[in-house]
């Protein structure tokens, strides 16, 4: 499958899979971008795609970064027909520490995505558990897939089925 991509930005990556067996390929960051605890930011990686209709892509967590932080991507699903540059929703899950409990804030070390601890950015003093995504920084990966699309059809009856309504762990967890 061809997909064409254009750079919106001089430093974008374009994308490559790692192994001959990758399923996804990574996103790259064009900017740094400093994630305070308790925030959400958007990550941009100058890209846009052009997808065949019947396919999306699916914007995915990294798994070194989500083991080895406290960085989440936000699952993201790219549609055949967005012409727009591709970000990615990143949310830091650290909790936002006071210096004696009740305030001022904790400043102090801050992460980069490779580990290495950072105690000011720029001159900037850094809250205590801020990440700092740099450009050149592997943020998340993405996967084309095929997309079906139903047709809905109203009931008043659906089928009978074994487990009926049993939801939210009605099946056990062992």
């Amino acid at each position: 499958m061809r997909i064409k991509i254009k750079k919106t930005h001089p430093e974008a990556v374009i994308p490559k899979y790692a192994t001959p067996g990758s399923a996804g390929f990574d996103l790259v960051a064009v900017e740094d971008v400093i994630i305070a605890p308790g925030e959400t930011k958007l990550v941009r990686t100058g890209l846009v795609f052009e997808i065949p209709e019947g396919y999306e892509i699916q914007v995915r967590p990294r798994s070194g970064v989500t083991l080895k932080t406290k960085l989440r991507v936000q699952l993201g699903t790219i549609d055949a027909d967005y012409r727009g540059e591709i970000g990615v929703i990143i949310d830091n899950l650290n909790h936002v520490y006071l210096a004696d409990g009740w305030g001022p804030l904790l400043k102090g070390r801050a992460n980069l995505l490779d580990g290495t601890d950072v105690y000011d950015y720029e001159g900037k003093e850094l809250i205590h558990g801020t990440y700092i995504i740099r450009k050149g920084d592997r943020i998340a990966q993405a996967v084309i897939s095929p997309v079906i699309q139903a047709d809905f059809e109203e009931g008043d009856e659906l089928s009978e089925t074994e487990r009926g309504e049993g939801g939210f762990g009605s099946t056990g967890t062992n």
